[in-house]
């Protein structure tokens, strides 16, 4: 197998192994993943700060607000500090809980959504730092733990039943960031496409030293009609090079 594929591949199983430990790998676990590798001390340096980038501890937990931006740590702060007036409840009253949540009880799963709100904010700490707001976060994981609780009737222990909440609460916050990565990618291709005609319609305004026409810049640039008009309303119809009235 080639090298740099079986890094790649060992790198990948110990950061699923640490998501399953709550985002910790002990070092032992880490240098078994790579013990084929041979790898040097240095390069195994680089690798324990790759994976602490990526939020995993060596050993213990990392603090994640260490993380997050200053904003978002006093929006977390706020949003904490709200939720200290829900009541306090014991492990055995959690479970009790989530097993009549489990059986369909309406009042159990309001309660059960409340006890899942400081794990929803504890959860999105995981996943800041991806492009989207920490606030976003909480609040794809919060709607996610509303639904899940209506959603429990198959479980058969409380255990079962919260680590499902959990993993529904992943997996908003995994698509959401996945989503507005989407979306950031669409915007960057409107940007380039609105760059490129401007740039044309710049270059030839230099020429000609005049506003030029649509169908100038189709014969210039090779540009078809549709792309130059699609550019002209996503700016706003801002191209100053462009002489107005030519998309009609």
């Amino acid at each position: 197998m080639d090298r740099e594929v079986q890094f790649a591949k060992a790198l990948e199983a110990v950061k699923k192994k640490a998501k399953e430990q709550n985002y910790c790998i002990s070092k032992e676990q880490v240098e078994e993943a790579f013990l084929e590798l041979s790898l040097s001390e240095e390069q195994m340096e680089m690798v324990y700060q790759y994976l602490h980038q990526h939020k995993i501890g060596i050993g213990e937990q990392v603090d994640l607000e260490e993380y997050l931006q200053e904003e978002e740590k006093d929006y977390l702060e706020q949003y904490l500090e709200a939720l200290k007036a829900l009541p306090e409840m014991s492990e055995g009253e959690k479970e009790a809980v989530t097993l009549s949540a489990m059986a369909g009880d309406s009042d159990a799963q309001r309660k059960l959504t409340e006890i899942f709100l400081p794990e929803v904010a504890q959860i999105a700490k995981l996943y800041a730092g991806q492009g989207v707001y920490l606030e976003d976060l909480i609040g794809e994981g919060n709607v996610a733990v509303a639904m899940g609780v209506t959603m429990l009737g198959a479980m058969e222990h409380a255990s079962e039943a919260q680590g499902m909440l959990a993993k529904l609460i992943m997996d908003a916050m995994e698509e959401y960031i996945a989503e507005n990565a989407e979306e950031s990618k669409k915007d960057k291709r409107i940007a380039d496409k609105v760059n490129k005609v401007a740039d044309a319609a710049n270059a030839l305004y230099e020429e000609l030293h005049r506003k030029v026409t649509v169908e100038e810049l189709m014969a210039e640039t090779g540009f078809s009609r549709k792309a130059i008009e699609d550019a002209i309303r996503m700016c706003g119809d801002k191209i100053e090079a462009l002489a107005t009235g030519t998309t009609s």
